[in-house]
């Protein structure tokens, strides 16, 4: 009699410890998919902000090509023009 109580025991604690051991197991996942969902959330930041770069610095090197150009014309236009203006 003495060793179906041992058996019960036994077989107690380790349905105890495996409840503890999923218990365990739960918090760490649950851990683990709210760092997935924090480092989504950050990755969608960090696209967010790199394509808002990219559209500025797209607008930039427009606007400065635009003004190269612009130079360039006034230059030619008053190189064929000087001797007009000027008298050069």
């Amino acid at each position: 009699m003495q060793s179906d109580d041992d058996v019960r025991q036994l077989l107690r604690d380790i349905r105890d410890a495996q409840r503890e051991q999923l218990a365990e197991h739960r918090g760490v996942m649950d851990r683990v998919l709210e760092l997935q969902r924090r480092a989504v959330v950050q990755q969608e930041q960090a696209s967010h902000l790199y394509r808002r770069l990219v559209r500025v610095g797209v607008g930039l090197v427009a606007a400065l090509l635009a003004l190269l150009i612009f130079l360039v014309l006034i230059y030619y236009l008053l190189a064929g023009w000087s001797r007009y203006l000027f008298g050069v």
